[in-house]
């Protein structure tokens, strides 16, 4: 059996597809759309059940991909049961979307969730009178605190063993009369769903209408004869939804008592007096991000060195847990060399295995604590409802700007990765923001370019590593601002978007939903740098210890093939000061092969400025501890600041430039965007080590 899941956005239906799948859900993207496609197996019935999460949507209109995606699975892969998940709190607006799905020739059964807050404020619902009104069971759950979840889904497999025809809010209005002829005409037709399509041919649904175009001048000859109120003009859509509304307000009369005053405010209205205050919102946001980097990449938490109690400050969670990965793997890398070294492994072998794939992957993992750290963060912030908040505070920020608050979105996703944070770009509805959007999107760090701050800051500013890496993040977002400035008064003229959100009601993140979500990162993250890291790893090192004649040379000397090419290219980045010196080459390939994978720019500086299994650098310390010894002298502090400038802004990955392509629509669009980020990259590059240098950080 498959179970499909609709609701709004915020309704707590991915909270109720996680309780229900659990390690089981898998997330793809529907066939010729990039919106996530998420399915998962629900074991605890007699049979096992599939269960598909559709994307929150507030109607069924072809307006957007997600609309789309959810009308076409429901119509056309045909699900043996949909769950209608509705937030309990906002009942009315909820129903409105509940109304569509049941013109469908589906069976349903309503989850009304969050009915733990309901009862905390006061108000009651009369289910069993809703439940007669709706025709379909109403169960009543608290998807965060899995209650209820256990009696849905048994309603739920016994409903999906029922047939169910649809009924419309139409049936007992001014235009029935109408709507029954329009039913009947396509039950002749034998088409699908005859109820759910004679609304949307009465709406004038453009996707209704291709479908059943030979049919359309009869139903226009039907249409005609139906007299709408004079505010509406015409307008069939508007006309429907007014009656579902109408339905709604009368269905609700009763059922919903409040205890409390309406004028008494919520909780959340109390947490928002403060968190979404006009002059201290943004700030506090600041610092609750500032707060996050101090605990994951600070070397003195308490800053006690700073104010000279100690010598040496207490290390930060995050700072201890990559310090602890990487003396892992230390003993791991000169335990592997000398395992090698005593069987009489050739010392092509050992430096393959040791210097080339274990080295490499060293100093990408190692930072995989402080990757999850941040990860975990972010989840906190979008579970609890503060994320939401965020976008409405930056609204009137971005505003200024060409952006709306619903393009912070996307944004703040880009903290986690480009890719599907450009993809979501295609909820935005004007082109023009879409594009703009998705130009700035780069700008904001996403989580593979991490590693890149977590190494530097260890290793050239040891004792500001959170301010540097909090700096890097601020700087992304400055140069987003400067940059939607140019953009928004040269390319992209004219008005911005509204932007409409309804805020969710604050509550405690659920520590399953959190586990799940760090497990995919954890996954992912693990899967790259596995396969495609150390793949290209392998590359790296062969290109660093052969020359053009395939003959080995010295490791990564500047006759290497690598060399050579990075010695090539160097003049163009020698104004950043990352490419000065003769071994300035190293730090252009590593920022070339950034271009593929964020994550390899880490693991190509592993190779290239590997200190080497002789001598006792791996021995004493980690890996990754000896690579920071080995950049420290590499890089004057205003150079590592470029370096990381440079990486921050470029190219994302090859990855992105494919999702980006996607969404800016065309050839033309996707060479501008790519020249943008490069040249954009380069200047504030040149900028930032320029001015580093006469602050008097250049030595």
């Amino acid at each position: 059996m498959r179970f499909a899941l609709a609701g709004n956005p915020n309704c707590g239906k991915t909270t109720l597809f996680n309780g229900l799948t659990g390690s089981t859900a898998h997330v793809g993207n529907w066939p010729g759309v990039t919106v996530d496609r998420r399915e998962g197996m629900y074991k605890k019935l007699e049979e096992k059940v599939t269960i598909v999460d559709l994307p929150g949507i507030y109607s069924l209109s072809p307006y957007t991909p997600e609309e789309i995606v959810t009308r076409n699975y429901i119509i056309d892969e045909k699900p043996d049961l949909i769950i209608n998940i509705i937030d309990a709190t906002n009942l009315e607006r909820n129903l409105y979307l509940t109304t569509q799905l049941l013109e469908i020739d589906c069976p349903v059964v309503i989850a009304l969730n969050m009915m733990d807050s309901v009862l905390k404020d006061g108000t009651k619902i009369d289910i069993k009178v809703l439940e007669f009104k709706l025709g379909v069971p109403i169960i009543p759950i608290s998807a965060l605190r899995s209650d209820g979840i256990k009696s849905l889904m048994e309603k739920a497999y016994a409903t999906a063993k029922t047939k169910r025809v649809g009924k419309s809010v139409l049936e007992n209005s001014d235009m029935s009369n109408q709507y029954g002829e329009i039913v009947s005409l396509l039950k002749k037709e034998n088409v699908l769903h005859p109820v759910f399509q004679a609304v949307k041919l009465l709406e004038g649904d453009e996707l209704s209408k291709k479908d059943f175009a030979n049919l359309l001048p009869k139903i226009e000859k039907v249409k005609n004869t139906i007299s709408l109120k004079e505010e509406l003009e015409g307008d069939f859509e508007a006309a429907v939804a007014d009656l579902r509304y109408k339905y709604i307000t009368a269905n609700c009369k009763g059922i919903i008592k409040h205890t409390k005053k309406s004028n008494e405010l919520t909780k959340s209205d109390k947490i928002d007096k403060v968190l979404t205050n006009r002059w201290i919102g943004i700030p506090l946001f600041l610092l609750f991000m500032f707060i996050a980097f101090h605990l994951i990449f600070t070397e003195d938490l308490l800053f006690l060195n700073k104010f000279g109690v100690l010598e040496e400050g207490i290390l930060s969670p995050g700072v201890w847990l990559q310090g602890a990965v990487g003396q892992l793997f230390g003993f791991l890398i000169s335990g592997t060399g000398d395992v090698l070294a005593n069987i009489g492994a050739s010392a092509w072998l050992i430096g393959l295995v040791v210097d080339g794939i274990l080295t490499g992957l060293d100093a990408v993992l190692s930072f995989l604590p402080q990757i999850l750290m941040l990860f975990l963060f972010l989840s906190i912030m979008e579970d609890s409802g503060y994320m939401a908040r965020a976008a409405f505070l930056m609204d009137r920020v971005l505003r200024r700007f060409g952006l709306s608050g619903k393009a912070f979105m996307p944004l703040l996703m880009c903290f986690g990765c480009s890719v599907p944070a450009m993809m979501a770009t295609r909820t935005l509805e004007d082109p023009k923001e879409r594009r703009l959007t998705v130009m700035l999107a780069p700008f904001f760090s996403c989580g593979a370019k991490l590693p890149i701050w977590a190494m530097f800051s260890v290793a050239v500013f040891p004792g500001n590593a959170d301010f540097v890496v909090f700096g890097i993040y601020l700087l992304g977002i400055v140069t987003a601002i400067i940059a939607a400035i140019i953009l928004k008064k040269t390319v992209f003229k004219g008005e911005t978007a509204p932007f409409i959100m309804e805020l969710p009601a604050y509550h405690l993140p659920q520590f399953k939903n959190v586990v799940l979500h760090l497990w995919e990162k954890l996954k992912g993250f693990v899967l790259r740098a596995t396969t495609i890291i150390a793949g290209a790893v392998v590359v790296i090192w062969f290109f660093s210890n052969f020359n053009f004649s395939l003959e080995m040379v010295q490791a990564n000397s500047a006759d290497s093939i690598l060399g050579i090419v990075g010695n090539f290219i160097r003049p163009l980045f020698i104004p950043l000061g990352f490419a000065s010196g003769t071994l300035g080459w190293k730090a252009v390939v590593a920022t070339i092969s950034g271009l593929i994978a964020k994550e390899m720019v880490v693991s190509t500086m592993g190779v290239l400025y590997n200190p080497g299994i002789e001598g006792d650098a791996l021995e004493d310390q980690g890996a990754s501890d000896a690579l920071s010894v080995t950049l420290a002298t590499s890089f004057s502090p205003a150079a590592a600041l470029a370096f990381m400038a440079f990486n921050l802004l470029s190219v994302p990955c090859m990855a992105a430039v494919a999702a980006a392509h996607g969404e800016l629509g065309g050839k033309k669009w996707t060479a501008l965007t790519i020249a943008f980020w490069i040249g954009t990259a380069w200047i504030v590059s040149f900028v930032v080590f320029n001015v580093a240098t006469l602050l008097g950080f250049g030595g």
